[in-house]
C-alpha cells in the first residue's frame, strides 16, 4: 500500500537537502548513508541522484532487496529542545539511463515508493 506525506511533512522535507538512505547488503546487513534528495510531486516518490551513483554499494543493493529506509531529520531548537524527523519506509526502484535532477550527476537515480511514514515534530 502506498503511503502519502502531508501537506506540513512535504514542506520540511522541501526544507532539508540531506537524508540517510538505509539499504539491506547481499549478506543481510544494512548499509546507511547520506544522500543528497529530492521529492518527487509528480509521482509521490522520493528521488536520490548524484554523481556516479550507478556505481554504488546502495544502488547495487537494490537488485536484491528493494525495502529501504529513508530518514530526514534535525534540531529545530536546543532551548527548548525540539526535534524534528520523517522516516519515510517503502520500496526502491535502482533506475538507469534516466533524466536526473542533479546537474552534473550521471544517469541514475534510486526512487523510493512510501508505503509507511513515521513523524514527529513537524505537525
Amino acid at each position: 500500500m502506498i503511503a502519502t506525506l502531508s501537506p506540513a511533512q512535504i514542506e520540511y522535507m522541501l526544507s532539508q537537502r540531506l537524508g540517510r538512505l538505509a539499504t539491506v547488503r547481499p549478506d543481510g546487513s544494512p548499509q546507511n548513508n547520506p544522500v543528497g534528495f529530492q521529492y518527487n510531486a509528480a509521482l509521490g516518490t522520493i528521488d536520490i541522484g548524484g554523481h556516479n551513483l550507478g556505481a554504488s554499494q546502495k544502488f547495487r543493493n537494490l537488485t536484491k532487496e528493494p525495502r529501504v529506509s529513508f530518514v530526514i531529520d534535525d534540531i529545530k531548537s536546543v532551548q527548548p529542545w525540539q526535534v524534528r524527523m520523517l522516516e519515510i519506509r517503502g520500496t526502491a526502484e535502482a533506475l538507469r539511463d534516466v533524466q536526473t535532477y542533479v546537474t552534473g550527476g550521471t544517469p541514475e537515480l534510486i526512487r523510493i515508493t512510501p508505503t509507511r511514514i513515521i513523524a514527529f515534530g513537524i505537525e
